[in-house]
C-alpha cells in the first residue's frame, strides 16, 4: 500500500509537462518510475525497453479499462485515447531493450531453471531467447524482482491476463521454482 502512495504521489508530481506534445515529451513520466528510456532501476517496476508494440498496447489498455488493476497506471492511462495508446505503445516498442546484468549467474540455479522452461514450454510463447513476440511480454533481462513477483501474482490469480495461460502454466510451479525462474530470466543472453 505504501508504494501504491509514493507511485501515486511521484505520477501526481510528473503529470505530462505543460505543453508537451510530442510522445517523447509525453514520456517523460513513464520514465519516472520505469526510468531513463524504459530501463527500471525501481523496485518491482517493470523496464519497459524491448517490449513489443502490441503487448504494450494491450497493457495499456487493460491499464485505461481497469482490467488490469494498479492505481498509478490505471490513474495515467485513464484519459488516453485508443490513439494515445497506439502511439504510446509504438513508442515503447522503439525504447532499448534492458541490458543483462554483468554475472551468468549461478550455474545450479541457471540449470534448474532451464529444465523448467523446457518443462513448462516458456521458450514456445516467449520465444527461445524470451524476446517475447506480438502479444507476449519479452522476458529477457527483465528486473527479477518484478518477474517474481508477476509470476507469483498469476499463480494466485491476483493478476488476470487477457487469457488464462500464465495462470494455468504457473499452478505446478512452486515459490522456489519461480525465484529460479525469475533470476534465470533476467540474465537471460
Amino acid at each position: 500500500m505504501r508504494r501504491k502512495i509514493i507511485m501515486a504521489l511521484v505520477l501526481a508530481s510528473v503529470a505530462f509537462p505543460a505543453g508537451a506534445e510530442t510522445v517523447q515529451e509525453r514520456a517523460a513520466t513513464c520514465f519516472a518510475c520505469h526510468g531513463e528510456h524504459g530501463q527500471s532501476e525501481t523496485e518491482n517496476t517493470p523496464s519497459l525497453g524491448g517490449q513489443q508494440a502490441p503487448y504494450a498496447l494491450i497493457q495499456l489498455f487493460m491499464f485505461r479499462e481497469k482490467l488490469r488493476s494498479f492505481e498509478p497506471m490505471n490513474e495515467m492511462a485513464k484519459a488516453f485515447t485508443d490513439d494515445d495508446l497506439r502511439t504510446f505503445s509504438d513508442f515503447i516498442a522503439t525504447l532499448p531493450k534492458p541490458a543483462p546484468p554483468a554475472d551468468a549467474g549461478d550455474p545450479a540455479r541457471m540449470a534448474r531453471a532451464q529444465a523448467l522452461v523446457q518443462q513448462h514450454r516458456c521458450n514456445t510463447c516467449h520465444n527461445p531467447d524470451f524476446s517475447g513476440k506480438d502479444n507476449v511480454p519479452r522476458l529477457a533481462d527483465q528486473r527479477e524482482d518484478y518477474l517474481a513477483k508477476t509470476m507469483r501474482e498469476y499463480k494466485d490469480n491476483s493478476r488476470h491476463g487477457y487469457d488464462g495461460t500464465m495462470a494455468e502454466v504457473l499452478q505446478p510451479v512452486t515459490t522456489d521454482q519461480i525465484a529460479d525462474l525469475a533470476y534465470f530470466l533476467a540474465r537471460a543472453r
